[in-house]
């Protein structure tokens, strides 16, 4: 799991091109190849679709501050590579947005405020997982406390919490009533068994063994 979408609040908005710069020196290639950050789309199909998403949101009012889509790989012309993609200009109704690219691509929305960043996020019908990256632990309380997503992370770029946790997806993010793995996915595969017993202490007699009546007298 990863975030693909970043919500640049107040001064965040800047960041933009430092962004960009720094996903330029990743390197796109081939995975078995060394020293390789970024590899190939799993198909050809996946490929023609990040295109197609990417088309679609210029259309309807995105700017690429970083346009992978020309990247060539030495003898892998053919290949289904996309190199690091930024795009911003981003509202909640492009296709960007509302659709997870599954490719090297950065979505980056603007917010004024903490606040509105929570609600964009909130808004969403899905609940997968999130992150805030700050230096106060009251924005950090504050946004653990009030979104509502299942993952949430700290600082940290993918909230996935260890196996002996649940993987707590919510809202449109999960399908029936119990996560999977951790104490749920063993809850999950499990029959319970209820054993009730009396057993007489200094004594042959089990005492009432009458359904209780709450002080009733029979």
């Amino acid at each position: 799991m990863a975030l693909s979408c970043v919500i640049l609040v107040g001064e965040a908005r800047e960041w933009v091109d430092e962004i960009a710069n720094a996903a330029r020196k990743l390197k796109v290639g081939s995975g078995f190849q060394e020293g390789v950050d970024v590899g190939p789309l799993i198909s050809p199909q996946s490929y023609q679709r990040v295109h197609r998403i990417l088309e679609k949101a210029e259309q309807q009012g995105a700017k690429l501050a970083l346009d992978g889509r020309r990247v060539s790989v030495p003898g892998f012309e053919q290949g289904n590579f996309l190199g690091p993609t930024l795009v911003t200009n981003v509202t909640t109704d492009n296709i960007a947005y509302t659709e997870e690219i599954f490719g090297p691509v950065l979505t980056c929305l603007e917010a004024d405020s903490l606040e509105q960043a929570m609600q964009i996020t909130n808004e969403n019908p899905y609940g997968n997982g999130c992150a805030i990256f700050t230096s106060s632990g009251a924005a950090a309380r504050k946004f653990t406390h009030e979104i509502d997503v299942g993952q949430v992370g700290v600082n940290t770029p993918i909230p996935v919490p260890l196996p002996s946790f649940s993987f707590t997806g919510s809202r449109g993010s999960i399908r029936g009533d119990v996560h999977f793995y951790g104490k749920q996915g063993v809850q999950f595969y499990t029959q319970l068994k209820t054993v009730t017993s009396n057993w007489p202490y200094k004594t042959t007699d089990l005492g009432g063994v009458n359904m209780p009546t709450f002080g009733k007298k029979p």
